[in-house]
């Protein structure tokens, strides 16, 4: 049975969402002290992204267990 290959889209996608993460937090550490609003917004967009780089990574690396069995 040939071995099928992780999913470089999803872990792609993944590393998208750091990225943004990261942007995100310097963002809300730069406006942390003059715009409280927008650095509570930025905050709120990291942990979304955050949720969906977890996610991401979670369903390649469910498929690789499921592999792992067959």
């Amino acid at each position: 049975m040939p071995q099928q290959q992780i999913d470089v889209n999803q872990l792609n996608q993944a590393k998208a969402s750091v990225t943004l993460t990261q942007t995100l937090l310097s963002q809300a550490i730069e406006k942390s002290s003059s715009d409280p609003t927008l650095a509570g917004e930025a905050i709120k967009q990291a942990a979304n992204e955050i949720a969906q780089a977890q996610t991401a990574v979670s369903q390649v690396q469910s498929a690789l267990i499921v592999q792992k069995s067959e």
